[in-house]
């Protein structure tokens, strides 16, 4: 794998046309395993400060150059350094870039904690789903929370064990705002870390809540061992309802073709390292919802963005079955097979 790594890295470097890259000050807001993971590639580059709610995680973390809770075996780089000082994290990005690494329901929190007005530095939030209670999508928390400000949503296919490690990952940032994109280029594409841009944050928003819906759906599939022809049908009828969704709330088709789209569906709807295909798994094989999130240890965005996405789409009379299916599954009315066997029973109709 090294070498796969090594030879990617290489090709990259020959091929050129990466933008020249400066070193800037970056801070990471939140320790999970994917702020973690970003912070540790970003440190090879920049100086970079990843900052943790909690005083204790973050001073262990300084202790064992490791995040033992999250992402225990990547070891920081002597240029990571770690706080649970807020103000000085962000102070620490005053020229240089902000990434807001919290899962969806601290966007809001830590928007509203940074400065506002022409001081204001760019953000990008890695966060996906919709937001609890509201059904907001990130862009829409941030108009609310940090109205005026430069943002962004980074998003892809990209699990945190691989980033950390330096595989070869590709990303894609999307903002309405062209130069805080290449700002986040410029700042993060590097020879393992291929970023690319749009001005479709909205569809990027949705394929990330939406694949998390569908990883579960996927899981369940499998760990009834329904086979692979109906792991394929899944994924390929989940980006339906994702395409579906995305472009009544205002997104356009073809960015869900893209990494944040169909790419971001096949990691985590197959993928070992997903959280959201292991609850669905795990439920298949009869495991209590309470018990598989608990032994976890990490957020699975899906269990939370599930019902949430139901509510929206049904507002705008969008038909998503696989999604209202894993929402029954998850509130227990129906069993798994039950699920399954509801969407196979439905009728016949057109594929578009």
């Amino acid at each position: 794998m090294a070498r796969v790594a090594a030879r990617w890295s290489t090709e990259r470097s020959e091929r050129s046309g990466a933008p020249e890259r400066y070193p800037v000050n970056l801070s990471v807001l939140g320790a999970g395993a994917w702020g973690t993971a970003l912070a540790i590639s970003a440190s090879a580059r920049h100086p970079t400060l990843l900052w943790a709610r909690d005083a204790a995680q973050a001073e262990a973390m300084r202790i064992q150059r490791r995040n033992s809770r999250y992402l225990g075996s990547a070891e920081f780089p002597a240029s990571l350094q770690v706080t649970s000082d807020f103000d000085s994290a962000v102070a620490h990005a005053s020229d240089g870039l902000l990434i807001v690494a919290t899962p969806m329901a601290g966007l809001a929190p830590v928007l509203r904690a940074l400065p506002t007005g022409p001081q204001a530095r760019g953000v990008f939030w890695l966060c996906k789903g919709f937001q609890e209670g509201t059904g907001l999508l990130g862009h829409e928390v941030a108009q609310q929370a940090w109205q005026g400000g430069r943002v962004g949503v980074l998003s892809g296919p990209s699990f945190a064990q691989e980033v950390a490690a330096g595989l070869p990952t590709a990303l894609v940032a999307a903002s309405h705002d062209a130069a805080l994109c290449e700002q986040a280029v410029a700042a993060l594409h590097s020879d393992n870390l291929r970023i690319y841009t749009t001005d479709d944050p909205i569809g990027v928003e949705v394929g990330g809540a939406v694949k998390n819906v569908m990883a579960i759906a996927t899981g369940l599939a499998d760990g009834l061992q329904l086979g692979f022809n109906a792991r394929a049908a899944l994924v390929t009828r989940g980006l339906a309802e994702m395409v579906r969704l995305g472009v009544a709330l205002g997104a356009r088709a073809d960015t869900f073709m893209g990494l944040s789209g169909l790419g971001d569906l096949v990691l985590t709807a197959t993928g070992d390292l997903s959280r959201n295909r292991t609850v669905g798994l795990r439920l298949a094989q009869g495991q209590a919802l309470r018990q598989i999130v608990a032994e976890l240890g990490h957020v699975a965005e899906g269990v939370l963005s599930a019902p949430t996405v139901l509510k929206r789409a049904q507002a705008l009379g969008v038909d998503m079955p696989i999604t209202s299916a894993v929402v029954a599954v998850l509130e227990g009315r129906v069993t798994p097979r039950q699920g399954v066997e509801q969407l196979m029973g439905r009728g016949p109709r057109p594929e578009r």
